[in-house]
């Protein structure tokens, strides 16, 4: 008798179901992933732990598991279940985001935190291989900018609800409620996502007899300029938002004198407009652009990120919250262009059985500088300025990021560069 649910069966004639599931479990992903940056300030004054200490929980330590950890996810979900994987994955990041509310000290809160990069490192590639699978080239980009809405919604509900409830029971609760929530969305995951078949949209795609072997896709992936190209891209603009991510409610109450209720409302309010509003409108004008040419992987982010820039030193600078507010909401529209066309961009690029681990690959390089340094490299900066008796210490730490736009913006237009050329070649 064939299974219900057999592995590379047919995907559901609803492609827009299966999209919403995975948003849903990658706003759980990112809600978790944001709650230590949300709840920064209770945080610390429970723990007692400096803003050095914040940034190496919200960026190294849990770096170190989400990233690398996602190789060997990558590697068995290319050859297994992505929705078993899925599945598994969020069961674990989410009962450690419960632990991370039981936590009694700052030790305590590490080991919990790696936990969670441990399970989330099991979240993003297999949904990028399952959306790849359900949508043909032309609207992936669309696709995926709708599914890289989690980051925007899980950061607007995680400030909305987790700053009302830290608000009125405590910073531990705002944890233990999400993560249960997590835990139960996992198992329907598993019983109700069919798995779809591998290069079912791809035209005339056939997969190989032998499944991709790890060590040689790797190579590939480090091999190819244009996948690095867009992972050391991807990973500077991450250096920025990140950086600022982190540390943006901690800013905004420390330096622009907001307090949590207004957090929960005006923040989530830009963080779901601003950030939101980029995520669907860069989807699909980077499907627009590279109709016409490859090249829109490129410069899409390259000019958004141009954009960014100023609007993003005047919001450092903004001497009231609401003005400041004003400006992010222009930083965060045009900051995340360039997570669709990398995404669409790699896996494009590789073959069928190789999307799952390319795209772990993809997080591990641009996650490892964005994630892992930019929260570390802003939590020491501002100690660091602190010493020195800045009496705007996380201020003047946020300025410093400001060059990491430019290197970003020089390695997605090196990237247009050789897109442009390959495609010389071709015609």
């Amino acid at each position: 008798m064939a299974s219900a649910t057999p592995l590379d069966a047919p995907a559901t004639r609803r492609p827009g179901v299966v999209l919403a599931v995975l948003t849903f479990v990658y706003i759980l992903n990112f809600l978790d992933r944001q709650l230590i940056g949300i709840v920064a300030k209770p945080i610390q004054d429970s723990l007692g732990i400096s803003d050095g200490q914040l940034g190496l929980i919200g960026g190294l330590y849990f770096a170190m598991f989400y990233c690398f950890i996602a190789i060997p996810v990558g590697w068995l979900a290319d050859r297994t279940s992505r929705v078993g994987v899925l599945s598994l994955a969020c069961a674990i990041w989410s009962g450690a985001t419960v632990a991370c509310g039981l936590a009694g000290n700052y030790a305590q809160l590490v080991v919990a935190r790696m936990t969670v990069g441990f399970g989330e490192a099991g979240g993003v590639p297999p949904s990028y291989a399952i959306i790849t699978d359900t949508y043909p080239p032309g609207r992936r980009a669309a696709a995926f900018g709708i599914f890289n809405l989690g980051p925007a919604v899980g950061a607007a509900i995680g400030v909305a609800f987790g700053a009302l409830i830290a608000q009125h029971f405590g910073w531990r609760m705002p944890f233990i409620v999400i993560g249960a929530v997590g835990v139960v969305t996992a198992v329907l995951l598993r019983l109700f996502l069919r798995e779809p078949a591998r290069g079912a949209t791809d035209d005339g795609a056939t997969l190989p007899v032998e499944k991709a072997r790890f060590w040689p896709t790797v190579a590939m992936f480090f091999a190819n300029p244009v996948l690095m190209l867009a992972a050391l891209g991807s990973g500077a603009t991450q250096f920025v938002t990140y950086g600022l991510g982190n540390f943006a409610v901690l800013f905004l109450m420390r330096e622009k004198g907001m307090v949590l209720g207004q957090i929960a409302v005006w923040y989530a309010l830009v963080l779901a407009i601003g950030m939101g509003g980029g995520m669907i409108v860069s989807g699909r004008v980077i499907d627009r652009m590279t109709r016409r040419s490859r090249t829109g992987y490129a410069t899409a982010p390259a000019a958004s990120l141009a954009i960014a820039m100023p609007f993003y030193l005047a919001f450092v600078w903004a001497p009231t919250w609401p003005l400041a507010l004003l400006l992010l909401s222009v930083v965060m529209v045009f900051n995340y262009f360039y997570l669709s066309a990398s995404v669409a961009l790699v896996q494009e690029e590789v073959r069928p059985d190789q999307r799952v681990l390319s795209g772990a690959l993809l997080l591990l390089v641009m996650n490892f500088i964005g994630l892992g340094l930019g929260p570390t490299w802003v939590g020491f900066a501002s100690d660091l300025f602190k010493a020195q008796g800045d009496a705007h210490a996380l201020q003047t730490a946020l300025y410093t990021l400001t060059p990491f736009y430019l290197v970003a913006i020089a390695l997605f237009l090196v990237l247009a560069r050789r897109l442009r050329r390959e495609t010389q070649v071709l015609v």
